[in-house]
């Protein structure tokens, strides 16, 4: 078998920051500030909004379903955004950081009010980064994280259930289910039955999606991804824009220029996390969770 660590890994979210602008995925994905030899992030109110939420909701997978929400999910929720106030979450005021996190705080009750799928039985996956051989010939492996779980007993089957703290709906064309059937395909044993995106600051419930023909999924990933490996081996990474660079590679132009300001560092991901002033951030809604 292949060398787990000589193998390109990909994952939803660096496949699209490749497809948006390969120079963009080379300083979100492969560029290491020479100072520290962390990689590099970039704090915004929208991130911080989804990764606050997305904690608060995913830890209770782990819970017995008649404890999960015995404290309510408010009060964890306050715990959680302690870790992304200010600076360091990307806000610049006490006002705005005040608007985004009672949109979170609006999302959770959603879920209280409406548990859905939330409420039932869940499988939670052992890795903590689940991942697999996409392709052992090709030494490229696929991971990345699912949200929820569903698990269905009287099928042995699961649901996935992605949950979405943006104002936006995902195009048709998203890559990111089919990219999640795969992962749940490929690290348990349980087969996949259903789909569907829960858009916590509009609906009540989850909204079904089509399931994808996986083995269709499969080659379509594997293409881009080996996309991905042969700019590694070329080290060629162009802005489609050309040097004036375009929205997504700016910013981290910025960054590696000395223009923006570090707030902190990762040290569970090994990333020095920078701002820039609002009005040079990227725009809202405009990340992968």
């Amino acid at each position: 078998m292949p060398d787990k660590f000589a193998a390109t890994w990909v994952s939803y979210s660096s496949i699209t920051d490749f497809q948006q602008c390969p120079r963009a995925y080379y300083l979100k994905n492969v560029y290491k500030n020479s100072d520290t030899g962390n990689k590099i992030q970039l704090a915004a109110s929208a991130l911080s909004l989804g990764q606050a939420v997305h904690e608060v909701v995913e830890a209770l997978s782990i819970l017995p379903v008649e404890d999960r929400f015995k404290e309510s999910l408010i009060k964890k929720f306050n715990k959680v955004w302690d870790k992304v106030s200010g600076k360091k979450g990307g806000f610049f005021d006490e006002a705005t950081e005040k608007q985004y996190k009672e949109r979170g705080e609006e999302m959770l009750r959603r879920v209280m009010d409406n548990p859905g799928p939330v409420g039932e039985l869940a499988i939670k996956l052992k890795d903590d980064l689940p991942n697999y051989w996409l392709s052992e010939e090709d030494e490229i492996i696929l991971c990345g994280k699912v949200d929820w779980l569903r698990y269905l007993p009287d099928t042995d089957s699961v649901r996935i259930v992605d949950f979405k703290t943006s104002k936006k709906r995902e195009k048709a064309d998203s890559l990111q289910l089919p990219i999640y059937s795969l992962l749940v395909t490929n690290t348990q044993k349980r087969p996949v039955v259903g789909m569907s995106y829960w858009y916590l600051g509009l609906s009540d419930q989850p909204e079904e999606v089509k399931l994808p023909d996986t083995a269709e999924a499969h080659q379509q990933i594997l293409k881009i991804a080996k996309e991905i490996k042969l700019a590694r081996q070329l080290n060629r990474f162009r802005c489609p824009q050309g040097e004036s660079g375009c929205m997504f590679c700016k910013p981290f132009e910025k960054i590696i220029n000395g223009e923006a300001e570090q707030v902190g560092t990762d040290t569970a991901y090994r990333r020095d996390i920078f701002v820039l002033p609002p009005a040079e951030n990227l725009a809202e809604d405009s990340y992968i969770l």
